[in-house]
Order: structure tokens, then C-alpha cells, then sequence
């Protein structure tokens, strides 16, 4: 399937990616410094950065029930969208901690409800190729990138101050671009006796979520006080963002590889050597941030733990719940793994980081990611077939 194939809107698919992430790309690695120079402080911070991971727990499998019934997952992602925007704007008006709390409650909820939704159109659109995902996931790393570097550089010259204009345009963009892609209709097979519960109460494929969920959590302190870490030990600003944009340039090239290691390799051997490779991450990490070298290792390996694993587990949600189900299938990765993972990662980040510090969090984090692992490697064989062979 080349780019120009007509049923394939590669490059109105790649737009929405990209500008998705340029709000990713301010979110993630500056939000935390934003509440800092409001006043909070790091267990403050970690319950807020909870609150907006949270919302990806319920909100996603709602819009994918929704989505899955009526067909209409574009107007749903629009729908998302807008309401996201409405929310954020709170942030311009409300002061202190509770009505913020509720202003990205708001915020969280309807943009985590439309991001696994658009997952299943791409995917709908790329029919039989789904291993062409990542040539199209890879616009997504890009704009996080450009994203962070660009930010990076102006908050050195203007403060936090700026992100939540930043944020606002980007979520304008966003919204114009998923206006340029409509419904893609595919037949959906032969139903799924008992249909999605059926499928999710099977051990593996509960194995399965329990893992991606442990990879998340394990990037709690990562996701939530990244920044903050490196700014302590006299990284700049636009020298934290190259160091986020290492990670995610060395994902660009995990992306544009992942359809041949999938067809090389089984999506159980990819699982556990992210997994494993997350928990050297965090330990080199939480060790050794003073010593850049260290830390520009640590952030190659960001191709493996989050472009790897979540080419292989969007690729194994896409074998456990076809047709019908995919809607469903990818809100529940969403939530119950990446939302709630992010959630109590960012959680209890925040208790550990002011109540033992950041070496120890760290610590656990490694922890974590080698007992999902440890899990993985222990579950059923048919959790891992190689490509090719049905569930």
C-alpha cells in the first residue's frame, strides 16, 4: 500500500497525528513545570497529573461503546475535540487547586475519550496492512517533537506562562484536521459469541492488559516529574526539550522499522524486551542524572518502551477484538491500561518523590516494569502467536 493509494488518506490521517501530539508535546513534558511556577508542590502536582491521567479510565470505553453501536467514530473524535477545548479554556479563568482539579477533570475526559477512537478508524482504513500503522503513527512522534523543541526553547525565553495559549491553538488544529477525515466502513465478520466481555474474561488476553498496564504505571515518574528532575540538576529548558525530542526521534525510527520486526518477530518476544528494557531506563534514570551521556542513552531507549510496545500491543488489541469489537477493543487498552497505568504511575510518583525521593521513585519504577515482565513471560503461549496466525 503506497501513500498515494487512493483509499488510504495517508496524509489527512498523518495531519491529525501530528497536531494530536503537538498538544502531547506540551502536555507531558511542561504541564508539570506550569504548576510549578503556580505554586504547587510535587504531591500537589502528582494528584493533578493523576486527575487528567485518569479520566482515560472510563472516558474511552464510553465513546467506543458509543462508537461501536453507531458507526460514527469521526463525529464522536469531533464531538471529543470540541468539548476538550470548551473544558480546557477553564484554565484561563479558575483559580486554586479544587477548581482546577475540576477544569482538567473536564479536559481529560472528552480528549481521552476520542484519542483510541481515531486509533480504530486508522486502523479501519489500513484494511489488511495493519503493520503500515506505524508509517502513519510516526507523524504523531514528529509533531511531539518539533513540539517540544520549539517549547523549549520560548519558555527559557518567556516562562510556563505561554503553554496553555500554546495548548489552546493546538487543540484548534486539531479540531480542523478531523474534519478532513470521514467514517471508513468495513464489513465486520462473523460476531463474537458473547462479544466483548466474552473475549476480555479469556486469561491471556486479561495477561495481556495487566501487562500494558504495568508498562504505564512504570512511567509514572517519568511522565510527571521528568522535567522537573532534570531542571534541578541545571538542564535548561531547551535542553530538556531536546532531551524529550531524542527520545521520541528515536521512536520515528522504531516506527518506520515495526512492520518488519513484526512480520520477523513475535509480538511476545517485542513485549518483553520493551518491558525489560523500561526497567534499565528508569534505573539509569533515577542513578545517574547528572551524567548526560547516561541520560542520552536512557533516552534512545524510549524506542522500546513506548514505540515498541505500543506498536505490538495496539497490534495485539487488533487481533483480540475485530470488526465490531475494535472500538471497544482499543478503548479498553486506553483505559484500563495506558489511563489507569498513567494514573496510579502519576500517583504514587508523587507520594514517593516528596516522601522518599527521586532516586528511590525511580527505583520503583524499574521495579515495576520487570513485574510486568516477569508476568508476561509466566502467561499462556497463546497471548503471543507471530503474525499471520488468528487468535
Amino acid at each position: 500500500m503506497s501513500h498515494r493509494d487512493s483509499t488510504l488518506p495517508y496524509w489527512r490521517l498523518s495531519a491529525f497525528y501530528f497536531f494530536w501530539a503537538c498538544v502531547i508535546g506540551a502536555l507531558m513534558p511542561y504541564w508539570g513545570l506550569y504548576l510549578q511556577q503556580l505554586g504547587y508542590d510535587e504531591r500537589a502536582i502528582g494528584s493533578l497529573m493523576a486527575i487528567l491521567m485518569g479520566t482515560q479510565v472510563a472516558a474511552p470505553y464510553l465513546w467506543g461503546y458509543l462508537a461501536d453501536r453507531s458507526g460514527r467514530r469521526m463525529g464522536l473524535v469531533r464531538l471529543g475535540v470540541w468539548l476538550s477545548l470548551f473544558c480546557f479554556a477553564g484554565v484561563f479563568f479558575v483559580e486554586g487547586f479544587a477548581a482546577l482539579a475540576l477544569t482538567l477533570l473536564g479536559f481529560g475526559f472528552f480528549w481521552n475519550a476520542m484519542a483510541p477512537q481515531f486509533e480504530a478508524v486508522t486502523l479501519s482504513y489500513l484494511g489488511e496492512q495493519p503493520g503500515r500503522y506505524s508509517h502513519i503513527r510516526l507523524w504523531g512522534s514528529i509533531g511531539f517533537i518539533l513540539t517540544v523543541i520549539a517549547l523549549g526553547r520560548l519558555l527559557d525565553i518567556a516562562g510556563p506562562g505561554l503553554l496553555p495559549g500554546f495548548i489552546a491553538a493546538m487543540l484548534l488544529l486539531v479540531i480542523a484536521a478531523s474534519y478532513a477525515i470521514g467514517d471508513h466502513r468495513v464489513a465486520t465478520g462473523v460476531p463474537i459469541s458473547g462479544g466483548f466481555l466474552a473475549v476480555l474474561k479469556q486469561p491471556p488476553v486479561l495477561i495481556f492488559f495487566l501487562t500494558c498496564f504495568l508498562m504505564q504505571a512504570s512511567h509514572g515518574p517519568y511522565n510527571t516529574f521528568f522535567s522537573i528532575y532534570l531542571a534541578r540538576h541545571d538542564y535548561s529548558a531547551t535542553a530538556i526539550g531536546l532531551l524529550w525530542s531524542l527520545g521520541t526521534a528515536v521512536e520515528v525510527g522504531v516506527f518506520l522499522l515495526m512492520h518488519r520486526w513484526l512480520n520477523r518477530y513475535s509480538l511476545r518476544s517485542i513485549l518483553l524486551l520493551s518491558l525489560l528494557l523500561a526497567a534499565l531506563r528508569w534505573g539509569l534514570i533515577g542513578a545517574f542524572p547528572e551524567q548526560l551521556a547516561v541520560i542520552l542513552f536512557a533516552q534512545c531507549l524510549h524506542g522500546a518502551t513506548f514505540g515498541s510496545f505500543h506498536a505490538a500491543a495496539i497490534e495485539s488489541v487488533r487481533r483480540h477484538f475485530p470488526g465490531a469489537l475494535a472500538g471497544q477493543g482499543q478503548a479498553f487498552y486506553s483505559s484500563a491500561s495506558i489511563g489507569l497505568g498513567n494514573a496510579v504511575g502519576a500517583f504514587y510518583s508523587g507520594l514517593s518523590w516528596q516522601g522518599l525521593g527521586a532516586f528511590q521513585t525511580f527505583g520503583i519504577a524499574a521495579l515495576v516494569a520487570l513485574g510486568g515482565a516477569w508476568l508476561y513471560w509466566r502467561c499462556d503461549e497463546r497471548v503471543a502467536q507471530p503474525i499471520g496466525e488468528a487468535y
